[in-house]
């Protein structure tokens, strides 16, 4: 009998591996799909949502089964609220928050518990007299990985030469440490910045690209680091052999460096080749690794749409993720993307430098404002007329001399008229695998699906998703991971939104 019951769980233990249990929020009167809202996460055990929908700011929360608890009307908020950003604890948050009145921006923040309730503030943190009305936020938020450096900073253009970058750094305590005020200068008029980062150490740094043309390639680069006691900029100019697509940038808190990736090209505005990586040593203060690294044929036919040929494959493939490991080495995930318009073609150069891009040009007060992919603040665009398509994901592993360990492809395709919201994917991080949630077409009907990468390059498919509404259409690329193995991801259910608690 003892035998028989072992080789029964032995079965059974595949089958438990897979199963996962999915709650769904129930659609509330206000929450149409036109709500703006963030997903700030779990706190104290409690699931909690911002939403904003016209003159209303509130809190949702929701226990561990989705159900909601309460919806807290933010009464402290002004009735528009220009953005609203959120850094959560594991037992409160913070909201940072920007408006204006008259010809001037304010930003706040307060301190909340998971309950809703203020525990500090609201506080004024800094002011800007800007020239009339504006839509445009001027303050953006980061933080570092560990969540114990907090920067605000706004970025004032005032010529076409000249940038002046206010910064204050805050501890996780939100307490003062460090206010500068610095300039950057551009020597071409068309340059566009990469990410901007806080590491653990406090330090800022971002990369300024310069190019000979508006839509034309990067060909120039300078690393720019601000070590957070220091007064000034530390700019490092990193040579180019080939011109360079979007620049990405990311903190490796473990080994402390910078990571720097783009897509490459070999000649101006040509078929994009490879992917150029560098690793930049704090403490050498300079580039300690760095790799143009050619797609090879094979990888190339992997990678393309059905409707490409290998020769442009990697045309439409924009770098999504770049993700640190221990061992100093560091993975790049990019992603097939593009659209088809009645009347105009797609442009990838359109796509990267439009005025919710990088590039450091804002049509508002003479203040930039990095807006950038998948932002909930620009969530609801789109024309009719516009097909979005979202297709294969690949991932390169790279080790500490930035050379390429493997790579491979995770094969998807989907489209959607007049929006991209379902479109994409989210990832979470098991720590022995890397996983993908992202919608998958079966029978007209777009049902989430999953698939993971192993630390060895290996990919797998996971069976569709079990227990799933198929009244409930998912919006993956905006969910957030809530624990080691549990995501939140929103959904459409008719012209609601809802959010659905996922445990693998």
């Amino acid at each position: 009998m003892k035998v028989h019951i072992v080789v029964a769980l032995l079965f059974m233990m595949p089958v438990l591996a897979k199963a996962q249990r999915i709650n769904y929020t129930e659609p509330e009167k206000d929450d149409y799909r036109q709500v703006n809202f963030e997903i700030i996460g779990k706190v104290s055990g409690n699931i909690l949502v911002y939403k904003n929908y016209r003159n209303k700011n509130n809190l949702s929360i929701y226990d561990n089964d989705m159900k909601l608890t309460n919806r807290l009307n933010l009464d402290f908020l002004p009735s528009k609220v220009i953005n609203v950003d959120f850094i959560a604890y594991p037992d409160f948050f913070y909201m940072v928050y920007q408006y204006q009145q008259k010809n001037v921006v304010h930003c706040n923040v307060v301190k909340m518990d998971a309950e809703g309730k203020k525990l500090i503030g609201p506080v004024e943190i800094d002011t800007t007299q800007i020239g009339g009305a504006s839509d445009n936020k001027i303050y953006t938020t980061i933080f570092s990985e560990d969540k114990q450096q907090i920067m605000i900073f706004k970025i004032n253009k005032r010529n076409e030469k000249n940038y002046f970058f206010t910064t204050l750094l805050y501890n996780g305590n939100m307490e003062f440490k460090k206010k500068d005020r610095l300039q950057v200068s551009v020597q071409q008029r068309d340059a566009v910045f990469s990410d901007f980062v806080v590491d653990n150490e406090g330090d800022f740094a971002f990369a300024r690209c310069g190019r000979n043309g508006t839509r034309d390639n990067i060909s120039h680069m300078d690393l720019i680091v601000k070590p957070a006691r220091a007064d000034s900029f530390s700019i490092y100019n990193i040579p180019l052999t080939n011109f360079l697509d979007e620049v990405k940038l990311k903190a490796d808190n473990i080994n402390r460096t910078y990571i720097i990736s783009s897509l490459y090209y070999k000649q101006r505005r040509g078929n994009i080749e490879g992917l150029y990586t560098g690793i930049f040593d704090k403490e050498l203060n300079q580039i300690k690794a760095e790799s143009f690294n050619i797609f090879s044929d094979q990888l190339k036919e992997d990678a393309k749409s059905e409707n490409t040929n290998a020769k442009t494959a990697f045309n439409d493939y924009f770098i999504r993720q770049i993700l640190p490991k221990k061992d100093g080495g560091f993975l790049v995930v990019s992603e097939l993307y593009f659209t088809s318009s009645r009347g105009s073609s797609w442009n990838r150069y359109d796509y990267l430098y439009s005025p919710y891009g990088f590039s450091p040009y804002s049509p508002y007060n003479n203040y930039w404002s990095p807006y950038g992919y998948g932002s909930p603040w620009n969530r609801w665009g789109g024309g009719s007329s516009t097909r979005y398509y979202s297709e294969n994901i690949t991932v390169f592993s790279f080790d500490t001399d930035a050379s390429i360990q493997w790579s491979n492809v995770l094969h998807k395709s989907l489209f959607d008229d007049n929006s991209n919201n379902a479109l994409s994917y989210m990832i979470y991080n098991t720590g022995s695998e890397i996983n993908f949630l992202y919608n998958h077409l079966e029978r007209r009907i777009r049902l989430l699906t999953e698939q993971s990468i192993t630390a060895d390059g290996n990919t797998k498919r996971s069976p569709t998703l079990k227990n799933l509404d198929r009244d409930y259409e998912f919006l993956p690329k905006y969910g957030k991971q809530v624990g080691s193995r549990q995501v939140i991801v929103p959904c459409l259910y008719r012209n609601y939104i809802c959010f659905a608690k996922i445990d693998f």
